[in-house]
């Protein structure tokens, strides 16, 4: 087929698409879509077909109107970090029908969420498109979102990681500010400048991610704003390390010569290789340790020194981060899946275990709450990697120890641990997850549980690449989900059979295993 009839059999797909039967339209804007773009790029024919899918909104009604805006989108960012080349010079050609149509929108409508997603791309207009969409009542988050995607970098005032899942949440104080600057003053101008495109690729992103869903399924449940938090952190008195994880002690190894460790009154000690770990506020800092010769001492002031480095930053986390992400991975828009839905899935799985539990990567506590309602504080132990998470959980639950530790060199001896929930988590480190699992049936007796709630990649190729267009400071690379395969394949090479696999809701992954002998 020549380019010519390729074109034209493109633009016979954008007829298509606006006569299509509503219960045909979803397969005619995938065959569209895919004629045009795939992957974040644009295929042969979509420069010339451009012209179609922007005259095609004056013939179409708001419930397709949607659908094209996204497409339009799409095809506009593929040329980024330049956005004045001829793919997005073509898209923005239409930008007098675009301000049109979204004039009188209202938030949270499709096609109003769809139009701001599309608009972002056009920085150069920044002031055109504002004064429009000035006049929307849009929310805080809509339309924070929207005056980022429209902002050019300003390098001697560069203001990042501070976007999703919008700017309107970043209300930091003075001290976490003053923390987010120092960071920025470290960076080059070449880190700089990265880290800014991709700031505004997880803005579009996460814009696009709800307005996709929107014109396919409806306005957005709105999602009750959460309270800012109290933010003062109080530890209160703290039992000697040997008091507080003596129940603990036969489960514990070193994670340096995976040796037997002994407690001490304010660390412990792996005696096979001479290294001592610091505790400090019920912590126990299993990360790394000091090997004979150096300062105990040392060691344990620096942990403390690290407890007070932005202690804030894992309420903030817990409060406005981690539920918003609940949004984005399990495509939970429609807030299908709750709170109460995830904690009557924890109660009724972990209740009748037996043994020692692990709350893995449990981050600030959100879940570790319920863990412990279910098993008992007593028989739990809290892992994670990050200081600032720990610290507000042991905040919260003062009568769980914690311990700061990697999931890929878990600090517990074999077959000793009676449970493990890995709850929201896996995905924080996707690169290493086989690892991670390979991990959890080591430590599991037989017949323990793992009760695990993850992601997957979404089936919609436009849904899978707007999941995966979102950088994080925790992999720079870009976002990582699973394939189910994927992780049913790394759960039987650890030795864990699963027991029940809910995967019908969103793109949630919920998981129930058991440690075979």
């Amino acid at each position: 087929m020549s380019a010519s009839d390729t074109g034209s059999t493109a633009t016979g797909l954008v007829r298509a698409f606006t006569a299509a039967p509503h219960d045909g339209l979803d397969a005619a804007y995938q065959r569209l879509v895919g004629a045009l773009w795939s992957e974040g790029k644009a295929t042969d024919v979509a420069l010339d077909t451009v012209p179609a899918v922007v005259a095609a909104l004056d013939e179409t009604g708001p419930d397709r109107q949607g659908y094209l805006a996204i497409l339009l989108g799409l095809l506009a960012e593929t040329e980024y970090p330049s956005l004045d080349g001829k793919l997005a010079t073509a898209v923005r050609a239409g930008l007098d029908r675009y301000l049109e149509l979204v004039r009188g929108g209202a938030s949270g409508q499709p096609l109003t969420l769809a139009l701001i997603y599309l608009l972002a791309h056009f920085p150069g207009d920044r002031d055109r498109i504002l004064a429009v969409t000035g006049e929307l009542a849009l929310s805080p988050e809509e339309r924070t979102r929207l005056e980022r995607g429209l902002t050019e970098l300003d390098p001697a005032h560069p203001v990042l990681g501070q976007v999703w899942p919008a700017p309107s949440v970043w209300t930091m104080d003075e001290e976490n500010a003053a923390h987010a600057e120092a960071a920025v003053r470290g960076l080059s101008a070449e880190q700089i400048r990265t880290n800014w495109d991709n700031d505004t690729l997880t803005v579009w992103a996460f814009s696009g991610h709800i307005a996709y869903w929107a014109v396919r399924n409806g306005p957005p449940v709105q999602v009750p704003t959460p309270a800012v938090p109290d933010w003062t952190i109080e530890h209160g008195e703290t039992r000697p390390t040997d008091v507080m994880f003596g129940s603990r002690a036969a489960l514990l190894r070193c994670p340096t010569c995976h040796g037997p460790v002994e407690l001490q009154h304010s660390g412990a000690r792996c005696t096979p290789c001479a290294t001592t770990y610091p505790s400090a506020n019920g912590i126990l800092d299993l990360s790394a340790g000091i090997r004979d010769g150096a300062e105990a001492h040392d060691a344990t002031a620096d942990l403390l020194q690290k407890l007070s480095e932005m202690p804030k930053m894992g309420l903030y986390y817990e409060t406005f981060l981690r539920p918003n992400y609940l949004r984005l991975a399990g495509t939970n828009i429609g807030y299908e899946v709750t709170p109460a839905d995830e904690d009557a899935y924890l109660l009724e799985h972990l209740r009748d275990t037996e043994g020692p539990v692990v709350d893995l990567a449990a981050g600030a506590g959100r879940w570790t709450e319920v863990v412990a309602k279910a098993v008992g504080p007593e028989r739990l132990t809290a892992v994670d990697m990050l200081l600032p998470m720990l610290n507000v959980l042991r905040s919260r639950l003062p009568e769980v120890p914690a311990i700061m530790g990697s999931a890929l060199n878990l600090p517990f001896a074999d077959g000793t641990v009676g449970a493990v929930n890995l709850w929201n988590a896996l995905q924080a480190f996707p690169d290493d997850a086989e690892q991670a699992i390979a991990e959890i049936g080591r430590v599991l007796r037989p017949g323990g549980i793992l009760t695990m709630m993850t992601f997957r990649w979404s089936n919609d190729p436009v849904a899978r690449y707007l999941q995966a267009s979102h950088f994080f400071p925790s992999r720079p690379a870009g976002h990582l989900l699973f394939e189910l395969e994927q992780l049913r394949q790394w759960l039987t090479a650890a030795g864990l059979e699963v027991r029940e696999e809910k995967v019908d809701t969103g793109t949630f992954v919920f998981v129930t295993a058991e440690r075979t002998a």
